[in-house]
This record gives structure tokens, C-alpha cells and sequence, in this order.
């Protein structure tokens, strides 16, 4: 759930008087819940319309309104500004007077979107208002689609000479005073902010910048796949890299130890969190940003898409006084998201919620979020002690990590607090036997823990160039199944087609299996018994393997054969 952040809108109304508290709070619910724009629920719930906001932005920044529509856009006015800057910020320039533009803006009271602007378009900008519906419209119109234009900013670069040899000198000066000016050159910013807006649009989870001896690769991960977009000149990569440290706040001299920073940015209107990773190569740094798009991240128990008899055991069991709940599962498979939504569920003014995270991926409105700093000293133990002094209900540790962590997470439970964590295995039964190989005694383990998730995702098939085959009997025995077994149900892939960049893959969607502590299973954790034998007896009392829940996914037309194979 995305924070209340105060929205400059709804501040001009408030300061304006023309909404009451609760009217406003109505809003702000509503924005929180779905992510959709606050100009949107204003009209749906027939507060104000749009003619109406519209002069209240102008008002407050001195300006007009204008009909879009009704502009005739000459080549001179669309040439003001470049097609992947206009698609970027969505704006349409609408007049020119010498060196001054007059600009239409989706996002008019973003301050940080004017300055940033003035310095790419190197021009003076006056500000008019008009129906960002319409600006969004005339951009796809006049500017058209974004894919040509990565490569012609690359052209661009290839063929600018004086960027080439800024980049020689400052490397070899190597002062941070030159890099900084390397990284604040238009032509880079641009080419930065198109990347991260392309990164954005395919749903890409983490950007990569690599280089390498001879090239400077970019690549993005989309659906847990990488893709490498053309590649840049290799001469761009250090003011590339150096762009991505000013926007994270990072120390742009310090090339030899690895850095982590943030950097928050408005794309297409919504607000994007990337969590930046540098790390020095042979060749240069090489950087990572995973992408936290809030509103690609539905933080609901019901948008996980576990199975019925899941969803209802785990929203029961985050409902309980005290015990552990772990989720388990390889790196980057949806853990930290599904304890958010188990965490959204139970936040309630009745509950005191505390998370230690290593770092904090989502900011949740009511929870007091944590994030570990190793340099100071503030480790997950430390922070985990100094929470049972602050009267929680529930608690969640970001990662049971070593003996440390757990035994004080299973000493929490015992005094009488909810925990969510999360471990590292191949499968939920997996969790016990390494939790023991940590070093917690076997009866804590028995008398405290409630319920293991193991979880996977899988990429989905796309629907739109979703095609039914016959599997041949190789193919089924990879799943331990025979054509009898199969009967009459229907096998799918996706061909490939532009929707999914000829993957035959878009989205993905968990797989998981649950392995509840009854009796049966807290008296084999008491034996030590190894998880093989835990595994057994779990599917005896009726547990679904990560590999049948796989099976419910091809049966349902919603993913392949391979994926599951590849996954569990």
C-alpha cells in the first residue's frame, strides 16, 4: 500500500477550503487502495471535475488553461522539444517565442519536472494547463511509438564527438568535479531517463548497466528473463554510470568499493522507486537497479493467487496471538511481497506492527519499518532486541539468518507475538531442517511454529498468442505423467508475438505449497527427523507439492510444461 503522501492537488484544495476532512481522507483512502490518480477519483465521486482542477492548478501557478484540441501545432512547435522527452514527462509543447517554449504538462505541480526539463531541452519554459488526457493523447499522436527512438538517441550518442572526448578526459583526470559534468550533459540525461522510462514500460524488475572490455551492455529483467537492449558506445558507459550515481546520491569519486543508494522518479505519472546497486569490475562499475513499482504490486492476500485451502489457512493464521509464519523460497521468487500483503491484512489501529528489513522495499502507511545498517552497527539481532522493548503485536524479520536472529525471533513468539519471516530453501519442509542445522533447539522449533510457505513463480503464457498442443509422452514423463493420467485436458504455449517481445511469456504468477505444523509434524521435528521424512508425512496428512500446484497452473492454460519443470 502505497504511503499517504500528500498529493499538491489535494493540498490546493485543502488550502482552498473547497473539501472537508473527511471528503479529502475519502480520497486519499481511495488513491491508497487502487493507485489510481487522485484528478480521477475527484470526478468519480463527483467532487470536482475536471474543468474545475484544471483552474485551480492555473490559478496557482499563475497561468491559463487552454484547449489542446483547438492548437494548431505547427513542425516548428513539435520540433521544440525531442519525441522521447515529450513521451518521458508527457508534455506537449504548445507555442514558441525565441527561446522560450510554452509547455502543457500531465504532471503540472512537479517542481522536480520543470527544472530537470529547462536543463534537457536547454530552452525557458512557461507553464499553461490542460486536460491531461488530452496532452497524453496529442503525445502519442505527435510523438508516436517509443522503440525507434532508443535507437535513434543512440545514433545520436554514437556520433556526438564531444561527449566521446569529455569522456577520454574526465577519465583519465578522473576528478569527481569532471564526472559530475560528464553526468549532467543533456544528451546522457536523456538517454538515462529513456532507458529507465523503456525499463518502466516493460515491466522490467531489475535494470543491469555491464561493462565489459570492448562493449557497455544493458539489460533488463523482465518476468525473472534477461533481455539486452541494443548497446550503447562503449565510450558511455562511465558517464552513463556516473548519471545513475548523482541521481542515487551516491559518492561519484569512490570507483574501487561497492555503493548502495535510491533514487525515487516520476515516469508516465507514476512514481517509481529504484533501489541502486554499484560494484566495481575489471572494466568499470558495473550497476544494478531492482525496480519497486508500486503500482505494478498489488499488496492484497487475495491478488497472490495462492489455492483456496492456502489463502484460507494463512489468513487465519496471520490472525493469531503468537507463533511463527515463515516463507521460503530461492532469491527474488515473492516472499517480501506476500508477507507485505499478510502484513496489509492485519494492519489495523488495534495492532502495533515493527519490521527489520535489509533494506525496506515498500513503505506501508501504520508500520514502523526498519532497515538495517551494518556500518553503524544496527544488525537485524539488534534491532530485533530493541523491538520487544517496544510493545509489538506482530513482528517482520526480513530473514532468519543465523542463530541469532532465529532464537530471538522464537523467543518473541513465546512471549506472546505474532512473527513473519523468511528462510532460504528449496521447499517448505526444507525450512525446519535448516533452521535446525542453524542451531535452534528442536523443541522451540515445534512448540513455535505454526506454518511454512514455500513458494516459486512461474512466468505465465500470453494470452494472446496462447496455443494449444499435444505434449509428447517425454514431455509428460518429465512430470512423473502418463497420457492416461492426462486424459482429455489441454496442453498450452505461446507461439510469440509483439505483446510479449516473442517470448510467449508475460507476467508470472506464484506457485506454492504449504506445510502446516500439526501434531504428527512437531513430533518428527522433535525426532530431528531429516526432511525427507518430513516431506512425507506432510503429503500423507494431504500437503500439495510446489510441483502439483505447478500442475494446477498448466491444467488452467496458465503456464507450460517447462517452467514448472525448471522450478520445482
Amino acid at each position: 500500500m502505497p504511503t499517504h503522501v500528500s498529493d499538491p492537488l489535494l493540498d490546493l484544495i485543502k488550502a482552498q477550503g473547497l473539501l472537508d476532512d473527511l471528503q479529502l481522507e475519502e480520497v486519499k483512502e481511495e488513491h491508497a487502495r487502487g493507485g489510481k490518480p487522485v484528478s480521477e477519483i475527484l470526478q468519480d465521486f463527483g467532487f470536482l471535475d475536471m474543468e474545475a482542477q484544471l483552474q485551480i492548478v492555473a490559478s496557482h501557478l499563475g497561468t491559463e488553461v487552454i484547449e489542446l484540441n483547438q492548437r494548431d501545432l505547427t513542425p516548428e512547435i513539435l520540433s521544440a522539444i525531442p519525441a522521447d522527452t515529450a513521451r518521458m514527462y508527457k508534455c506537449m509543447p504548445v507555442a514558441v517565442f525565441g527561446s522560450t517554449v510554452q509547455l502543457a504538462l500531465a504532471d503540472p505541480l512537479n517542481p522536480t519536472i520543470i527544472d530537470e526539463l529547462g536543463y534537457v531541452i536547454k530552452k525557458d519554459i512557461v507553464q499553461v494547463v490542460a486536460d491531461p488526457a488530452d496532452i497524453e493523447r496529442a503525445v502519442t499522436r505527435y510523438y508516436g511509438d517509443s522503440q525507434s527512438n532508443v535507437a535513434d538517441v543512440l545514433k545520436e550518442l554514437g556520433q556526438d564527438n564531444e561527449i566521446a572526448r569529455e569522456t577520454a578526459e574526465a577519465a583519465a583526470a578522473g576528478a569527481a568535479a569532471n564526472l559530475e559534468t560528464l553526468a549532467n550533459e543533456a544528451p546522457i540525461i536523456r538517454f538515462v531517463n529513456l532507458v529507465l522510462f523503456q525499463a518502466v514500460q516493460d515491466r522490467a524488475s531489475d535494470i543491469h548497466f555491464e561493462p565489459f572490455e570492448d562493449e557497455f551492455k544493458i539489460r533488463y529483467r523482465v518476468d525473472g528473463a534477461l533481455y539486452e537492449m541494443s548497446p550503447p558506445p562503449k565510450h558511455l558507459a562511465l558517464p552513463v554510470i556516473s548519471r545513475l550515481k548523482v541521481m542515487s546520491g551516491l559518492d561519484i569519486s569512490e570507483r574501487r568499493m561497492p555503493q548502495d543508494g535510491r533514487i525515487s522518479i516520476q515516469i508516465a505519472g507514476r512514481t517509481i522507486d529504484l533501489r541502486v546497486s554499484t560494484l566495481p569490475t575489471q572494466f568499470g562499475e558495473s550497476v544494478v537497479l531492482r525496480v519497486l513499482d508500486r503500482a505494478a504490486v498489488n499488496l492484497e492476500i487475495k491478488s497472490l493467487g495462492l489455492p483456496k485451502p492456502v489463502e484460507d489457512y494463512v489468513s487465519a493464521a496471520i490472525q493469531q496471538p503468537n507463533g511463527i509464519f515463515v516463507v521460503t523460497g530461492p532469491t527474488g521468487c515473492g516472499k517480501t511481497t506476500t508477507l507485505y500483503s499478510c502484513l496489509r491484512a492485519v494492519n489495523s489501529i488495534e495492532s502495533k506492527l515493527l519490521t527489520v528489513e535489509d533494506p525496506v522495499e515498500y513503505d506501508i502507511e501504520g508500520i514502523m519499518q526498519v532497515p538495517v545498517n551494518e556500518a553503524v552497527g544496527m544488525t537485524f539481532g539488534k534491532a530485533l532486541r530493541a523491538f520487544l522493548r517496544q510493545d509489538p503485536d506482530i513482528i517482520m524479520l526480513g530473514e532468519m539468518r543465523d542463530l541469532e536472529t532465529s532464537q530471538i525471533a522464537i523467543q518473541a513468539s513465546l512471549t506472546g507475538h505474532l512473527v513473519l519471516s523468511t528462510l532460504h530453501t528449496n521447499d517448505a519442509p526444507g525450512a525446519v531442517t535448516r533452521l535446525i542445522d542453524m542451531g535452534v533447539e528442536p523443541f522451540l522449533i515445534s512448540s513455535t511454529l505454526m506454518a511454512v510457505l514455500g513458494q516459486r513463480l512461474v512466468r505465465t503464457i500470453c494470452k494472446k498468442c496462447r496455443t494449444p498442443f499435444e505434449p509428447t509422452e517425454s514431455q509428460l514423463s518429465l512430470l512423473n505423467l502418463s497420457p492416461h493420467d492426462v486424459g482429455d485436458k489441454v496442453f498450452y504455449y505461446g507461439r510469440g508475438c509483439a505483446n510479449c517481445n516473442d517470448t510467449g511469456y508475460k507476467g508470472r504468477r506464484g506457485i506454492f505449497e504449504l506445510l502446516v505444523a500439526s501434531e504428527p509434524i512437531r513430533a518428527l521435528i522433535n525426532d530431528r527427523a531429516p526432511t525427507v521424512v518430513i516431506r512425507q508425512k506432510a503429503v500423507e496428512l494431504g500437503m500439495v507439492t510446489l510441483r502439483e500446484d505447478g500442475l494446477r497452473g498448466i491444467f488452467d492454460g496458465d503456464t507450460t510444461i517447462e517452467e514448472v519443470v525448471k522450478y520445482t
